[in-house]
């Protein structure tokens, strides 16, 4: 049974949101800890929107946060953290899967909208996890990527974008990989929460 300051799940998906055979949305179905951020405009990203919905989901949280991000998700993550600086408290861990090279010329315009790749340390524990054969993001890239936020990187193997495409279903090595995280996390009393302010007036990604 969880705990009152056990941490919750904020699961954060990428361009057109998880669908149901998704590994996200089999989690959030499975386990009582996962919640999946709102950020609106699935199919049309907005960095500002998303790291906005973002912020306002981690400021409703009344415990430790661990996020869960896929694709996209794992640059709005970034993004946020690089505008809210230490105001990234209650976020205890991040689990980020298949970031796309958002910084590639063959990018998506739509991915192209988060560009550049912010390069800044993450100011909290994140594993970052790829895929041998992900059309989005090449490996090498992405262990560049996890270097530069100060992530555990995972080799994933083969396994495409690591998605509903992929065939993992509910992904157990995913689940272990987040109760890595759970598990280092200390649950300090509440009132030690904070919470940040949205992204400020300078942010401001490329746009194509």
């Amino acid at each position: 049974m969880a705990q009152a300051h056990d941490p919750v799940c904020l699961i954060v998906p990428g361009l057109d949101n998880s669908g149901p055979d998704h590994w996200q949305t089999i989690w959030e179905g499975q386990r009582s800890d996962c919640r999946r951020v709102d950020c609106g405009r699935w199919s049309d990203p907005d960095p500002i929107l998303w790291t906005s919905r973002l912020d306002a989901a981690v400021a409703r949280a009344d415990c430790p946060v661990v996020l869960v991000a896929h694709s996209l998700g794992c640059l709005t993550i970034a993004w946020w953290a690089a505008q809210a600086g230490r105001a990234t408290r209650p976020i205890v861990g991040a689990l980020l899967v298949a970031p796309p090279d958002v910084d590639r010329a063959e990018a998506h315009p739509l991915v192209r909208r988060f560009a550049p790749a912010p390069r800044s340390p993450l100011p909290f524990p994140s594993i970052l996890v790829a895929s041998r054969d992900d059309q989005y993001g090449r490996f090498e890239r992405l262990g560049e990527l996890a270097e530069s936020w100060g992530s555990d990187f995972v080799d994933a193997g083969h396994k495409g974008h690591i998605n509903a495409a992929s065939g993992i279903g509910a992904w157990p090595d995913g689940q272990r990989l987040l109760q890595c995280l759970i598990d280092r996390t200390e649950t300090p009393p509440h009132p030690a929460f904070g919470a940040s302010h949205g992204p400020p007036e300078n942010f401001r990604p490329h746009r194509e």
